[in-house]
């Protein structure tokens, strides 16, 4: 914001509270109300005017504050933001970031702790971002905002105190020079592995660390691969994994069907076939709503249900 005059940031509580989270505290005494600013609780009308400020000119950050709050905005969202750009061919385009914490582990309930990522991830037009780690937030979150196509920025909501070393400041200094890591579409392996390879993103990133940590006791060798960005998405990294290890386990929160973890398993076995020894196998959330917070530790992949799987893929040489 201090870079560019035009990024504006609003939606409900993100002014003066600084988000039910805290992400955007401060911002609105440091750059006024013109540009950090609360709207009502309409999550449709954030979604469509953004699409006005970004046609003429503006780079709106807008956030929905918990994933299931913006099911009303997918109108805006999925006629308009995603595909402003083709209906106009070219000539139109909505720099627009949808900031939407989302996901489980905070003890909330249904329309607080939903993983939605596979409806974005499904309408063509839309990138879809999700970060497992602090350098990572702030990677994406500038890639989006510096991106001239929609973005939708899935933030783990269990992650917002989790903690991290980083120098943003190197960060910021090398934001937008050949120096800068480029995140947008490059998944990274966090831990080699010989055996099998996790293939995971957002809040259960930490989980299948835990999940090879505790394998590598066993004598398991396990690749851990973090996407990143699941629009667009890394293909020739999961191949490269799946072909050194020769198995794979997709580790995501959402439920399993009709989701992104299905849509990794088809790829994965469609294009590495002749690498695989083992069927690809998967660790998700239930078919079922998002359960009480006492529960949720049944719902949300775990360290236990990660090693079952891997268990289960064939060994045999």
């Amino acid at each position: 914001m201090a870079e560019d005059p035009t990024v504006v940031v609003f939606g409900e509580d993100v002014g003066k509270l600084g988000g039910v989270f805290r992400i955007t505290d401060g911002l609105q005494d440091r750059f006024g109300k013109d540009r950090c600013f609360d709207t009502p609780l309409a999550e449709s009308g954030i979604a469509g005017m953004a699409v006005g400020m970004a046609m003429n000119g503006l780079r709106p950050v807008i956030e929905m504050q918990f994933d299931a709050f913006a099911y009303p905005s997918l109108e805006q969202i999925f006629s308009h933001i995603a595909k402003m750009r083709n209906r106009t061919k070219g000539k139109v385009t909505l720099p627009i970031t949808i900031r939407i914490p989302y996901a489980g582990g905070v003890g909330g309930v249904e329309h607080h702790c939903d993983s939605s990522e596979a409806y974005y991830a499904h309408t063509p037009g839309l990138k879809v971002f999700t970060p497992a780690g602090v350098e990572d937030a702030y990677r994406l979150m500038r890639e989006a905002i510096d991106s001239d196509d929609p973005v939708v920025i899935f933030e783990p909501k269990k992650m917002y105190w989790s903690k991290e070393q980083a120098d943003l400041g190197a960060l910021r200094a090398a934001h937008g020079t050949d120096a800068a890591e480029r995140t947008e579409g490059v998944a990274r392996v966090l831990r080699e592995g010989t055996d099998a390879t996790l293939i995971t993103y957002g809040p259960s990133v930490p989980t299948a660390l835990k999940a090879a940590e505790a394998a590598a006791e066993d004598g398991m060798s396990v690749e851990v691969l973090d996407l990143r960005s699941i629009v667009p998405l890394d293909d020739a990294a999961i191949a490269a994994s799946v072909a050194k290890t020769g198995r794979a386990v997709v580790v995501a929160e959402a439920s399993g069907f009709a989701s992104v973890a299905s849509e990794l398993v088809a790829r994965t076995q469609e294009r590495c076939f002749h690498s695989l020894s083992s069927p690809v196998l998967r660790v998700t959330g239930f078919d079922i709503p998002f359960p009480a917070p006492k529960l949720e530790h049944h719902q949300i992949p775990s360290v236990d249900r990660i090693l079952d799987t891997l268990d289960r893929l064939t060994w045999e040489d």
